[in-house]
């Protein structure tokens, strides 16, 4: 029995309790939400040691970090000090995208040690074993689900929506099929001369889901790969055809989120994201990114978070984290902290701006700490308290100045703050002059 089941029988689950516990929110609101489908809890019974999380437009913003080896390099210990990392840093779920060596082995010590929601693209391990696309069965792919699920994967990545005839559509395109699995699923078609497996198996599927409560994240196949691809027909009939996926997952109690762009202007994200809503249903979206500029190589984590930050204020639920090393190798330890500190900056900003209940709290309890001098406050308020304090320790030199009230930028006699004492001392002194019948602000010329 799924969330969504419980949820539309009118039963609050323990997860559900755990959700509205952690989110400040009452149970009866996230259980309305799971049975609208406008918030999932991928929670898969087989991953025990979860800490279940909510992922909807009623909740804060989430963050996904993409982690996993690649047929190159990396190996289960690197993938678990990447998880680590992305655990203390606050990542939400977690995205195992192993392409090579021991996939299995990887994903389950991943799913041992996460306490957070697992997800995976399944057809990349099918593609591993099978060494070839063409080598690929149907049977293969819906063998995969299953055995994922039995290992505890709690969301599955399915491009389900690129059809045969939406191929033609990305012709005009400067780069085509950015998506592995969407281009996976394109030469599929194209050798076999047949539909989407996984479009033309879609109850199989759900059958696969249903049972192990596996939520579908609905893979965008034809995301844009760069701006000049954005927001054009590909894109939008995958979209529409996801939607009519959704609604046939909902009719067998499976959660589901829609995947989006990829590479957007600026001025195109919220149209996007309410593009998604009216033709998904409102199921909730969860967006890589999107760049809001191809120039940027090297920094793609600082032009994603830019548009992420809007994607989060439009209504997106959670966000896929994009690293420095996006477009150009396999992210390393710090590729995944600097990838992940700028998206919950991001949700953070956008939960925020949608001003969600105690969303501010944390920032004006810094600032009250950056004002009273606090360093030791200012750090642990930090979303990464180690680089703050590296770099405000780095130029001082020695222990004193270290916790002075200022710091090497200003020095003691240029801090603005610390000179605000003194405007406040007027103040408290304008204040009593007043109450005592005097006029403070008149000793001022003209």
């Amino acid at each position: 029995m799924t969330q969504m089941h419980y949820a539309r029988k009118g039963v609050v689950t323990e997860e559900m309790a755990f959700v509205a516990a952690r989110e400040r929110v009452e149970p009866e609101l996230v259980r309305a939400e799971v049975a609208r489908g406008r918030m999932v809890i991928p929670a898969n019974v087989r991953h025990t040691n979860l800490e279940p999380m909510g992922i909807g437009i009623a909740l804060a913003c989430k963050v996904n970090a993409n982690i996993g080896n690649s047929a190159v390099t990396s190996d289960a210990d690197g993938e678990l000090r990447k998880l680590r990392v992305a655990l203390k840093h606050g990542a939400d779920t977690v995205m195992d995208l192993s392409t090579g060596g021991d996939i299995d082995r990887i994903r389950a010590e991943i799913i041992a040690h996460s306490p957070i929601p697992v997800g995976t693209v399944p057809v990349y391990q099918v593609l591993s074993a099978r060494k070839k696309v063409s080598d690929i069965r149907a049977d293969d792919l819906l063998d995969m689900l299953e055995h994922q699920a039995k290992q505890g994967v709690d969301y599955f990545t399915i491009h389900a929506g690129v059809l045969a005839e939406h191929l033609p559509l990305v012709n005009h395109r400067i780069t085509g099929i950015v998506s592995r699995g969407g281009s996976l699923m394109a030469q599929w078609m194209i050798e076999k001369k047949k539909q989407n497996p996984f479009f033309t198996h879609w109850d199989k599927v759900l059958e696969i889901c249903a049972r192990y409560d596996v939520t579908i994240s609905a893979g965008d196949g034809l995301r844009p790969g760069c701006l000049a691809d954005a927001s054009d027909a590909a894109q939008f009939a995958e979209l529409k055809t996801l939607g009519e996926l959704t609604v046939r997952a909902w009719e067998k109690d499976v959660q589901v989120m829609i995947e989006g762009p990829g590479h957007v202007p600026f001025d195109q994200i919220e149209m996007n994201v309410k593009k998604e809503m009216d033709l998904c249903h409102e199921a909730p979206f969860y967006v890589l990114g999107p760049l809001v500029t191809d120039i940027a190589p090297g920094y793609d984590h600082i032009t994603s978070a830019i548009g992420a930050t809007m994607a989060g204020t439009a209504g997106a639920a959670m966000l896929c984290y994009v690293t420095p090393k996006e477009h150009l190798g396999l992210p390393d330890e710090d590729d995944v902290r600097q990838g992940l500190v700028a998206y919950k900056i991001a949700a953070h900003a956008a939960d925020v701006a949608r001003h969600r209940p105690g969303a501010r709290d944390r920032d004006d309890a810094l600032s009250r700490a950056r004002y009273a001098f606090d360093w030791k406050e200012q750090f642990r308020l930090s979303l990464d308290p180690e680089t703050a304090q590296a770099m405000h320790d780095a130029t001082l030199p020695d222990e004193y100045f270290k916790s002075a009230e200022f710091c090497s930028m200003c020095g003691p006699k240029f801090c603005s703050m610390h000179i605000n004492r003194a405007v406040e001392d007027f103040n408290k002194q304008v204040d009593e002059d007043h109450k005592a019948g005097k006029r403070t602000l008149d000793l001022f010329t003209p």
